[in-house]
């Protein structure tokens, strides 16, 4: 069962936005012909190769991809706190946390906060600034975690998913 908690428990709110649940991709219809005749050869070789899971997965992916582009991302919020970083009704404690990097480069459109974590098994957090100037949660977040410096760019997972529109 859940725990429920009150805003209190995460500490003294430091700044904060609202922010899109997922990266909501604008789509054109050439995309839609190309992700369908890639999706029928991966099935059509699924059933060759025997591999019925495999065109069982593709089936669902394209069920996932063709409900959610129907619908507009909910608007979460995030705030830094005293205690930590809290994204929608999710907190992470900065013990959890191993650094964070701004990557704020207007002109590529890229203006992401990101977050490791120091168990490599969870996946980095990534937070879009919008139209936060960075400065100030720079200031805040060395007060409570290292900065990563060596990160200049977005990873190469986002950047693959800008791509193919995912």
């Amino acid at each position: 069962m859940p725990e429920k908690q009150n805003s209190a428990d995460y500490g003294k709110k430091i700044i904060g936005w609202k922010i899109p649940e997922y990266d909501k991709h604008e789509r054109t219809q050439n995309w839609y012909i190309s992700a369908i005749i890639v999706g029928v050869l991966l099935v059509i070789y699924s059933f060759f190769s025997g591999n019925f899971l495999f065109a069982a997965i593709i089936i669902i992916g394209a069920f996932v991809i063709i409900m959610h582009d129907g619908q507009e991302p909910a608007k979460i919020d995030f705030s830094i706190t005293d205690e930590g970083v809290v994204v929608g009704k999710n907190f992470y404690d900065y013990d959890t946390l191993k650094d964070f990097s701004i990557v704020y480069k207007p002109r590529q459109q890229i203006k992401n906060l990101y977050f490791e974590f120091k168990n490599a098994i969870r996946p980095r957090l990534s937070i879009p600034l919008d139209n936060n100037n960075p400065l100030p949660i720079r200031q805040n977040l060395l007060k409570y975690l290292p900065e990563d410096l060596e990160r200049t760019g977005e990873p190469l997972s986002e950047a693959l998913a800008k791509l193919f529109k995912l």
